[in-house]
Order: C-alpha cells, then sequence, then structure tokens
C-alpha cells in the first residue's frame, strides 16, 4: 500500500471541524488559562462608541493587544483613557469569534506612574479651563454687609461647627441657613448640587459657603465632579468654596467666586464684625477730614501767594481796562440807541399827521358808491345776455325739432328695422318669415313678412 492511499483510507476516518467549532474550542482553552492577566502598554487607536463601550489597543515596541472595555466596567474608572496615556489593565483573553481575534476584556485600568484619581482630576481641570468655567472675568465681588449667609456642608461635621464659632464671635446679626448634605462618598456630589439648588431658590440668601474639612484626594473626590462644578458656576448666588486645608485643591475651588484656605476662613470672609467696621468707618472718617482740610490749606496758600504774585496784579490791571472799556462802549452804544429812537418817533408822528389829514371815511365812501354802480351795470348787463341767448336757443330749438325724426313719426308716419337695427329702406331688403321691427310715434312693434309680392 502506498503511502498515498494510506492518507486517503486515514483522512476518510476522521470528520473535519468548521471554523466555528474551531474557534469555539480555541476561545474555550484561552478564557480558561488567561481568566484573569494584567497588561502594561500604551494605548493607542482609543475609540468611544455611541453605546458608552471602548475599543483600543496596548502597544509596547514589538507588539501589540486589541482590548475592549465595556460600558459597565468603565462607568467606575475615575480618569478618561486617550492615546498615548501608559496604562497597567486587568482583564481576561477572550476570543471575538466572528473575526477569530484574540482581545484583552479589560474590567479595570489604572495609569502607570501618576495616580488614577490624580490624572483624573488634571483631565477635567484642563477641560473645565478649555470652557472658561475658571475665568476671572465670570466670577462675582462678594456682598460687603450680607444679611444671610447659606453653609453647605455635613451637619455633623467639624466643618460647620468652626463656621458657626467664627460667625456668632464677628457678627451675631448675620442670619444662617444650613442645607445638609453629604460631603464624601457615592453620591455626595449629587447631595451638594442639590443643597446649591435649595439655597439658590431661596431670596434672603446672599452668599453661599460651600465645604468641608481636610482629607485625601478620595475623601474630596466628591468636590472634583464636573455636574457640581457646573452647578456652582450657575449658581445665582456668589459661592465661596472652603474645601479641605489650605493646601487641599479641588476643582469647585478654581470655578467657584472665592475660594478660601478653611471653613473658618470662609465665615471671616463673609461675618466682618461689627466693631471692625465701626472702626473702619471712623479712621475713613477723620482720614477724609483730613484730607479735606489739607486741601483747603493747601489751595488757600497758593490763592495767596497768585494774589501776591506780580503776574496776578498785571492780569487785574488788564481786567480793570477791559471792564473799563466795556463801561464806555456800554455808555456809547446807549446814546446811538436813544438818538436812533428819538428820530424813529419823529417820523411816526409825521405819518400820523398825515393819515389823519385824509379823510378815509370819505375816501371809503366814493368807493363803495363806485363799487355799487359796476354792481348795477353788470347784473344789466348779464341780464340782457341771457335774454338774447336764450332767444337763440329757442330758434335752433325749433329748427332742430322740424329736422327731427321724431316730428315725422309724430304726424303719422313709422319707420322699420331689421333684426340687427338697420333702417329697412325697400321692400326687397325683406324676405318671407324676416322679423321686422316698426317704430312709430310712441313706441315700437313687431311683425314677420309672410310672402314675396
Amino acid at each position: 500500500m502506498s503511502q498515498l492511499d494510506f492518507f486517503e483510507q486515514f483522512s476518510k476516518g476522521r470528520r473535519a471541524l468548521s471554523v466555528s467549532e474551531l474557534t469555539a474550542r480555541i476561545k474555550t482553552l484561552i478564557e480558561a488559562e488567561f481568566f484573569t492577566v494584567w497588561v502594561e502598554g500604551e494605548i493607542s487607536n482609543f475609540t468611544r462608541h455611541s453605546s458608552g463601550h471602548w475599543y483600543f489597543s496596548l502597544k509596547d515596541q514589538f507588539a501589540s493587544l486589541r482590548c475592549a472595555s465595556f460600558r459597565m466596567q468603565n462607568r467606575l474608572l475615575r480618569f478618561k483613557p486617550e492615546d498615548g496615556l501608559h496604562v497597567r489593565a486587568r482583564g481576561r483573553i477572550s476570543i471575538y469569534e466572528p473575526r477569530g481575534e484574540y482581545q484583552l476584556v479589560v474590567e479595570h485600568m489604572e495609569p502607570v506612574g501618576l495616580g488614577a484619581l490624580q490624572l483624573a482630576f488634571e483631565q477635567r481641570k484642563n477641560k473645565l479651563a478649555a470652557e472658561g468655567l475658571f475665568n476671572s472675568e465670570r466670577k462675582r465681588q462678594l456682598p460687603l454687609l450680607p444679611r444671610c449667609v447659606g453653609v453647605v456642608t455635613s451637619p455633623t461635621g467639624a466643618a460647620i461647627r468652626d463656621i458657626l464659632r467664627v460667625i456668632r464671635r464677628r457678627n451675631e446679626a448675620l442670619n444662617i441657613l444650613i442645607a445638609p448634605a453629604r460631603v464624601q462618598g457615592e453620591g455626595a456630589a449629587q447631595d451638594i448640587m442639590r443643597a446649591i439648588r435649595l439655597l439658590n431658590g431661596r431670596a434672603e440668601v446672599d452668599v453661599i459657603i460651600v465645604g468641608r474639612g481636610g482629607g485625601s484626594i478620595e475623601d474630596l473626590w466628591a468636590f472634583n465632579e464636573e455636574p457640581l462644578a457646573r452647578a456652582i458656576a450657575k449658581s445665582r448666588v456668589p459661592i465661596i468654596s472652603a474645601v479641605g486645608h489650605e493646601t487641599d485643591f479641588t476643582i469647585a475651588d478654581f470655578v467657584a467666586d472665592l475660594r478660601a484656605s478653611t471653613p473658618s476662613t470662609a465665615a471671616e470672609m463673609v461675618s466682618a464684625a461689627r466693631d471692625e467696621l465701626s472702626l473702619r468707618l471712623e479712621r475713613l472718617t477723620r482720614d477724609l477730614v483730613r484730607a479735606m482740610q489739607q486741601r483747603t490749606n493747601r489751595s488757600r496758600t497758593i490763592l495767596g501767594e497768585l494774589e501776591r504774585s506780580r503776574g496776578f496784579q498785571t492780569l487785574r490791571s488788564r481786567l480793570q481796562s477791559a471792564l473799563q472799556r466795556l463801561d464806555f462802549s456800554l455808555n456809547s452804544i446807549e446814546r446811538i440807541f436813544i438818538r436812533r429812537l428819538r428820530l424813529h418817533r419823529e417820523n411816526l408822528n409825521i405819518l400820523a399827521a398825515r393819515l389823519s389829514e385824509a379823510d378815509l371815511a370819505r375816501s371809503l365812501g366814493a368807493h363803495r358808491r363806485r363799487l355799487l354802480s359796476l354792481d348795477a351795470r353788470f347784473a344789466s348787463v348779464a341780464q340782457g345776455m341771457i335774454t338774447s341767448k336764450r332767444e337763440r336757443v329757442s330758434v335752433a330749438a325749433g329748427k332742430l325739432n322740424s329736422l327731427s325724426p321724431l316730428a315725422v313719426l309724430a304726424r303719422g308716419y313709422a319707420i322699420a328695422f331689421d333684426e340687427k337695427g338697420r333702417a329697412i329702406k325697400r321692400a326687397k331688403d325683406v324676405r318671407a318669415g324676416d322679423r321686422v321691427i316698426v317704430r312709430v310715434n310712441e313706441g315700437q312693434f313687431d311683425c314677420t313678412r309672410n310672402k314675396e309680392e
């Protein structure tokens, strides 16, 4: 038996696997062997799908590994992956059967070197800064003398005790409205946002303090959440961020209208003591009076020096000369005015005398009589013209009447018309059966020709 026959009989005795069967077997073996594995590499080709899943590759200088991170796992990550970021990923190796490719299904990921929370903090800070939420132009001044301060913090923490102690010591008249909220742990950011919205709805609140005591970056993380930062930026009331100690910085510190290093410092900012304000007002009043007195004395000295100066004396002499010339000019103008007024009065008297000599009434009577005479003459001429024209019209009307066809009809004649309204002049113009309209003196009537003659 040849080798070819042997291999043909051997192959006939074994069943071939389908591609999907082979892939399923390989997937089972690989997933059992690499159920949990840590892989370190650089992220490349990062894609965020609309479903919330992430797809990317981890690579080093020699190889590349496809990765997938599904929404239920990646939503727990504090930072956002991006191309070029060096990370350590934990997950399981699996086979994507439609393509026959193996991939790492990532369940957890952390940056190498910089901590995950610190990286998330820097990413979020850069993003909000680019949007302008940290710009000083959008931040408001605190009211000088607030009447009511709202406080968002834990009702059992040390921060609220410090705030109340400072405000009571410095200004007992200041009203305090506390909106309790969790300041640490899951859901703390939502609690703080809810408290801010509540205080924004109260018209009496002039300023809000949002804060808590110090802690680790994990403890303060609620104040780094992006939704809370946007809620602070949208607040109607100015907000002071007082989170942690002097060296602690959060996203809320950058977005707030003012940052206080501690909750106690924030309380001091909003609660200026009345005695301190009174002393400051008295000091300002004394400074103002002293400045006004110094300004008055200095002006008095300058004025005295100007009066004694040669230039001032020269100016006074020139001013006096100008005033004297002005008096002379006014006297000249007054004399000229009186002279012209006297001349106009004389001319007016002459005209009045002339008018009195002319008998205006007599002249008016003569003109009236002439007007009446002209009116009578006009009426006589007009009546004659009307009578003459009327006679001419009467003669013309008689001639027209004698020539009118209606006058002929009145003497017993008639006129025949065809259906088109044309006058019939000859009997042969009408055939048997034609309709004929006959016009007489008073009206008309229709007739029909019976037969040809």
